[in-house]
């Protein structure tokens, strides 16, 4: 694995200014979410939605005070309509009209999971170029997307593939079409994660050629590409951020086009999960795609869209990885083929311990409590040896808060095909090649 050094922006390479602007997000944060010490803050927050109509302003109009000295050199009206693609300024009105401090408080936690909450806070900053007010209303949207439009925790990774299989057998209607969908699409292998590339950086493979329009129903598509996502997000182990995907177009044809899944993939990356690809690879791509990337194209974000690469054979990957981490499918040597593990009985059995679950969540939310806190003291008093302190303890809690999660997960996370193989370990030790003696038969 190439040693790189923390790239600017991230954490651990701050400048000061964007130091600064970390602050004012979670001031920002803290004034939606009801633990803020400014009620003026938190006030301005709650009214920072989406402006009223302004024929000539570019500055967003908002009127969230704190941050407008800083809106005529970062932002502009044409950006603004840019990163407004997905309608998020709206969504964040409705949100804190609706929604109460503590559901949203409780929501952001929850979705923090194993990160280190600025590693968090920071993509979202990054993927709206450092202006807070933008990054605040991505960052509530993608928090209730995840609660409330996708269930994300409290059905996609809390049910499974285990609750997948339960559906298929023992349901009805819908649900069991979903159930025997999703589990379709894992059995053939569409998409799997596998491995790492040069950068350490977990690998996704999707197999373009195995998808048909129309085999599987829209929620069971996007369901299993929700799933996929967030479970690579489990093998990204600090200093590392980014995934790095390969769409293989070996043997692809018009009839594996479905533009509909792109877009929902896109706005996954771009709107929920931002910062977190580090590269893309299409991957032996026919002429007749040219054709279909020029549609596609304009849809993506500029920074996305840079990370986008053309590759072919063995060569074009080798670039990004070594060659013994390419599997035999695609022209490497490594001798690994994709096998689905169905679910084991009673592999979720922790699930049912809920008096357990129940004190690790204490644990967490007295974590949770103390980073907040420290975090009052850091914004308050920045520049005095009581904020560095207060700086040190927050990375202190994150760490208890990353050990916390890997303990409370088999409680909230049936458990996948990664676990199953061993990618995924005890306490969140993570194995992308693991002995055939790790894999659950």
């Amino acid at each position: 694995m190439t040693t790189t050094q923390v790239p600017d922006g991230h954490l651990g390479n701050l400048t000061a200014d964007q130091e600064k602007k970390l602050r004012e997000f979670w001031q920002a944060v803290a004034g939606v979410s009801g633990w803020s010490e400014d009620e003026t803050a938190s006030d301005a927050a709650k009214k920072a939605a989406a402006p009223e109509p302004e024929p000539e302003q570019s500055s967003g109009g908002w009127g969230f005070s704190m941050f407008k000295k800083n809106d005529s050199s970062e932002h502009s009206s044409k950006s603004s309509g840019q990163e407004d693609k997905f309608g998020l300024n709206k969504q964040f009105s409705e949100i804190v009209a609706k929604q109460s401090a503590e559901t949203i408080r409780e929501s952001i936690w929850e979705m923090t999971k194993h990160d280190h909450p600025d590693v968090l806070a920071l993509r979202f900053l990054r993927a709206r170029k450092w202006n807070v007010q933008n990054a605040l209303v991505m960052f509530i949207t993608a928090v209730n997307w995840r609660k409330n439009e996708m269930k994300l925790d409290e059905d996609i990774m809390l049910n499974g593939e285990a609750g997948a299989l339960h559906e298929e057998q023992n349901g009805n209607g819908e649900a069991k079409q979903v159930g025997k969908d999703f589990l379709a699409q894992l059995r053939m292998g569409k998409s799997f994660l596998h491995g790492a590339d040069k950068e350490g950086r977990p690998i996704c493979v999707v197999r373009v050629r195995l998808h048909h329009g129309g085999e599987q129903t829209a929620e069971s598509i996007e369901k299993y590409t929700v799933h996929i996502i967030e479970t690579a997000r489990l093998l990204i182990n600090p200093p590392v951020e980014t995934a790095t995907i390969i769409f293989d177009m070996t043997n692809f044809t018009l009839a594996n086009m479905d533009y509909a899944p792109v877009k929902f993939m896109i706005k996954c990356f771009e709107a929920n999960y931002p910062e977190s690809l580090g590269a893309v690879l299409i991957q032996n791509s026919p002429w007749l795609f040219q054709g279909i990337w020029r549609v596609i194209k304009p849809w993506l974000d500029p920074v996305v869209a840079s990370k986008v690469h053309f590759t072919n054979g063995r060569s074009g990957l080798e670039e990004f990885i070594a060659p013994n981490h390419i599997p035999k499918e695609l022209d490497g040597d490594e001798d690994w083929e994709y096998k689905y593990i169905e679910p084991v009985e009673n592999e979720n059995a922790a699930m049912k311990d809920t008096a357990t679950r129940d004190n690790i969540l204490e644990e967490r939310s007295a974590l949770t409590k103390e980073f907040q806190e420290a975090t009052k003291l850091w914004i308050r008093e920045a520049d005095a040896e009581s904020g560095k302190q207060a700086r040190e303890k927050r990375d202190s809690v994150a760490i208890q808060l990353r050990d916390n999660y890997w303990k409370l997960d088999p409680y909230v996370r049936a458990r996948s095909l990664y676990d199953r193989q061993g990618v995924i370990g005890a306490n969140g030790a993570i194995n992308f090649y693991p002995s055939e003696a790790a894999v659950v038969k």
